[in-house]
């Protein structure tokens, strides 16, 4: 063979090696880029789940405030530096504020993050909301139209919340009514309307004349601190009426009230009614007297001891309960003590004043009382207080007057 025919038949095996070698090549530098590009993601991915073991994902919003890529500990200074936390009635308006510094703990936004947390960083949206301030809205919204009708003796008024509280606000599942002054000032002024305690009317006596008589113990008045938070309860509870009998109080021995829904200026008619100038007294029933009684003895108008006012006191009380037998204990002129059984005792105030027989008794006279009465009471004939005792019952009024 010639070595024409020789290179000839060398030449493709040359170019199959240099072919070959290039590939080798390629895939040798392809082997190489790509040992170095997953050395680099590696590091990245190192560098990245670093950074996502301690920051936030980049669209996290907590408490309407973006927190996407800081620490818990900026994020929490970001959120308390910003966030809103407190809703406030306003009118008609809930109006979301920021009003402390201290909006979340650390600890709290500790478990927003754990909640998020993804090895890798993501691009996820995670939107955490201030449930506590988002219930505090709705339960705001839920008030503002509320109102609530209050009957006190047959006469109605009604507490608009828009009218007795402005603002409200709503803390640690409850409404919270700050200023009560407007609703205080309205319940005094139906107070002064309303109320019988220690008021003065003209009162029809036994003879006909008409006199002026004042309520001491007797009658009734709006308690407007149990009012107040009663009127707040219904509102936040949806109550639509108060029965005003549930909020009043009296003097004496019943704290309750005495007179409430009665006629007659609240006495009623049953009533027990006292003369101190014409020494007599009078029980009326269903409006009619039933007992008369022309002999008593009532309190000492000149006494020996100055400064000291033995007279029965004037004015409009009540008999505060009845005790049979009883043994009435005070103090005599000269200092002593004394205790003196009776059988029927009927007090009407609690200064120690009320109906009793009087079995020492031996001046009945209608001029006793001027300086030989009583130490206050209204004393009976022994024959005549069963029929008193008899007649007349607890929380009946008594009318005094001269």
């Amino acid at each position: 063979m010639s070595n024409k025919n020789a290179e000839k038949n060398t030449y493709p095996t040359n170019n199959y090696r240099k072919w070959l070698i290039g590939i080798l090549i390629g895939l040798a530098i392809i082997l190489i880029a790509w040992l170095i590009w997953g050395h680099l993601q590696s590091k990245r991915n190192t560098e990245a789940e670093k950074f996502n073991a301690s920051h936030f994902n980049s669209n996290v919003v907590i408490y309407d405030v973006p927190v996407g890529k800081l620490t818990v500990k900026k994020a929490t200074s970001k959120i308390n530096k910003n966030a809103k936390n407190t809703a406030i009635l306003e009118g008609d308006k809930v109006v979301l504020k920021k009003t402390s510094d201290k909006v979340i703990t650390n600890k709290q936004v500790q478990s927003y993050f754990e909640s998020q947390h993804t090895r890798y960083p993501s691009h996820k949206k995670w939107n955490f909301k201030n449930e506590t301030l988002l219930k505090a809205r709705d339960k705001l919204n839920q008030i503002k139209d509320r109102q609530v009708k209050y009957t006190v003796n047959g006469k109605n008024f009604v507490f608009k919340r828009a009218e007795v509280f402005s603002n409200v606000s709503y803390e640690n599942d409850k409404y919270v009514f700050s200023d009560t002054k407007i609703l205080e000032d309205k319940i005094n002024n139906i107070n002064k309307k309303v109320a019988t305690l220690h008021k003065s009317y003209d009162f029809q006596l036994p003879n006909g004349q008409t006199t002026k008589v004042k309520n001491e113990s007797y009658g009734w008045a709006i308690n407007e601190k149990k009012l107040v938070a009663a009127v707040e309860n219904a509102l936040a509870d949806n109550v639509k009426e108060l029965n005003g009998k549930n909020y009043i109080y009296g003097e004496g021995f019943s704290t309750y009230g005495t007179g409430y829904g009665l006629s007659n200026n609240g006495i009623g008619n049953n009533y027990i009614v006292v003369s101190l100038t014409d020494q007599k007294m009078w029980i009326y029933k269903n409006g009619k007297c039933v007992l008369t009684l022309d002999t008593i003895v009532t309190g000492t108008v000149e006494t020996k001891i100055a400064h000291k006012n033995l007279e029965t006191p004037t004015g409009v009380w009540y008999i505060q309960y009845k005790e049979s037998p009883s043994v009435l204990k005070g103090t005599n002129d000269d200092g002593s003590k004394y205790a003196v059984d009776v059988k029927y005792w009927m007090p009407f105030t609690l200064t120690g004043c009320g109906f009793h027989d009087n079995s020492w008794r031996k001046n009945w006279s209608k001029t006793a009382y001027l300086n030989d009465g009583s130490y206050g009471c209204v004393n009976l004939k022994p024959s005549d207080a069963p029929k008193v005792w008899n007649n007349i019952e607890k929380n009946e009024a008594v009318i005094i007057y001269k």
